[in-house]
Protein backbone atom coordinates (compact mmCIF):
# COMPACT_ATOMS: atom_id res chain seq x y z
CA UNK A 1 0.00 0.00 0.00
CA UNK A 2 1.68 3.37 -0.89
CA UNK A 3 2.34 6.16 1.13
CA UNK A 4 0.07 8.80 1.93
CA UNK A 5 1.60 12.20 0.67
CA UNK A 6 1.27 14.94 2.94
CA UNK A 7 -0.88 18.26 0.29
CA UNK A 8 1.28 20.86 0.69
CA UNK A 9 -1.62 23.52 -1.24
CA UNK A 10 -4.11 22.78 1.91
CA UNK A 11 -0.45 23.97 4.47
CA UNK A 12 -0.95 27.14 2.77
CA UNK A 13 -4.54 26.94 3.01
CA UNK A 14 -5.24 26.19 6.27
CA UNK A 15 -3.64 27.46 9.62
CA UNK A 16 -3.34 25.24 12.99
CA UNK A 17 -3.66 27.04 15.71
CA UNK A 18 -1.74 25.72 19.18
CA UNK A 19 -4.95 24.03 20.43
CA UNK A 20 -5.68 22.04 17.58
CA UNK A 21 -7.94 24.67 15.80
CA UNK A 22 -7.69 24.69 12.40
CA UNK A 23 -8.76 28.45 10.81
CA UNK A 24 -9.40 29.22 6.85
CA UNK A 25 -10.45 32.14 5.03
CA UNK A 26 -13.62 32.64 3.44
CA UNK A 27 -13.99 31.89 -0.60
CA UNK A 28 -14.50 34.09 -3.17
CA UNK A 29 -11.84 36.72 -3.11
CA UNK A 30 -10.04 36.13 -6.38
CA UNK A 31 -12.01 38.42 -8.57
CA UNK A 32 -15.35 40.45 -9.20
CA UNK A 33 -13.83 42.88 -6.27
CA UNK A 34 -15.44 45.65 -7.60
CA UNK A 35 -19.76 44.38 -6.97
CA UNK A 36 -18.48 43.81 -3.02
CA UNK A 37 -18.92 46.61 -0.55
CA UNK A 38 -15.58 47.17 1.85
CA UNK A 39 -17.41 45.98 5.01
CA UNK A 40 -17.40 42.38 3.02
CA UNK A 41 -14.32 42.30 1.78
CA UNK A 42 -13.00 43.36 5.55
CA UNK A 43 -14.87 40.16 6.77
CA UNK A 44 -13.69 37.96 4.24
CA UNK A 45 -10.15 38.76 4.84
CA UNK A 46 -10.75 37.50 8.57
CA UNK A 47 -9.69 34.04 9.74
CA UNK A 48 -13.05 31.84 10.46
CA UNK A 49 -12.61 28.50 12.81
CA UNK A 50 -13.02 25.30 10.42
CA UNK A 51 -16.28 23.72 12.78
CA UNK A 52 -17.59 21.04 10.15
CA UNK A 53 -16.59 17.59 11.34
CA UNK A 54 -16.42 16.24 7.73
CA UNK A 55 -14.07 18.42 6.87
CA UNK A 56 -11.74 17.95 9.61
CA UNK A 57 -11.86 14.43 9.05
CA UNK A 58 -10.96 14.54 5.75
CA UNK A 59 -8.18 17.51 6.35
CA UNK A 60 -6.71 15.00 8.95
CA UNK A 61 -5.88 12.03 5.99
CA UNK A 62 -4.54 14.73 3.46
CA UNK A 63 -2.30 16.24 6.37
CA UNK A 64 -0.89 12.81 7.15
CA UNK A 65 2.47 14.40 8.79
CA UNK A 66 1.01 16.81 10.00
CA UNK A 67 -2.35 15.60 12.08
CA UNK A 68 -0.99 14.85 15.00
CA UNK A 69 -1.83 18.71 15.71
CA UNK A 70 -5.77 18.68 14.55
Amino acid sequence: MPKIKTRKTLLKRIKLTKNGKMMKKLIGMAHLKVKTTVDRKASKKKLRQQIDIGHKKMFRKLLAKHSRRI
